[in-house]
């Protein structure tokens, strides 16, 4: 009963890490300066998720864990805003100001299947802490 605690929760960090890189991914869906400063637009983050050997119970199970944590590599949308004071000046895009290329909808579903995710694993943590309270009435 530990390992399938154990497998659960880590399938809770692995969903609380998903959201949090969602919840990023919408608060910064208009941000056209990086961290230093410079106009450069938001990428958004996504969460690569795999097995986790540690957590592998005799063939029973397998855990989950965060492999990464990466950053889109896929060209800003550009909006024609001459006026803007954060208006690319020469070239190209001149009279355009870059944003994310952040999909709200998407975000959203991907926030709705991770927060599924992570309530369907309380839901296994809540049953096997039954199942652990059941076999020690059995015993008692």
């Amino acid at each position: 009963m530990i390992s399938a605690l154990d497998i659960s929760t880590s399938a809770l960090v692995a969903q609380r890490t998903r959201l949090n890189a969602i919840s990023s991914n919408i608060a910064n869906l208009s941000t056209v300066r990086n961290e230093n400063g410079d106009l450069e637009p938001y990428r958004a983050r996504y969460v690569v998720l795999q097995s986790d050997a540690e957590l592998t119970t005799s063939g029973n199970g397998v855990g989950v864990k965060v492999a990464s944590v990466g950053e889109e590599q896929v060209d800003p949308m550009y909006r024609y805003q001459p006026n803007s004071p954060l208006a690319i000046t020469s070239g190209k895009w001149k009279g355009y100001v870059a944003y994310p290329r952040v999909d709200l909808n998407t975000e959203f579903v991907d926030a709705l299947q991770a927060v599924r995710a992570y309530e369907a694993n309380v839901g296994v943590m809540e049953m096997t802490k039954g199942l652990g309270a059941q076999t020690l009435k059995i015993l008692a």
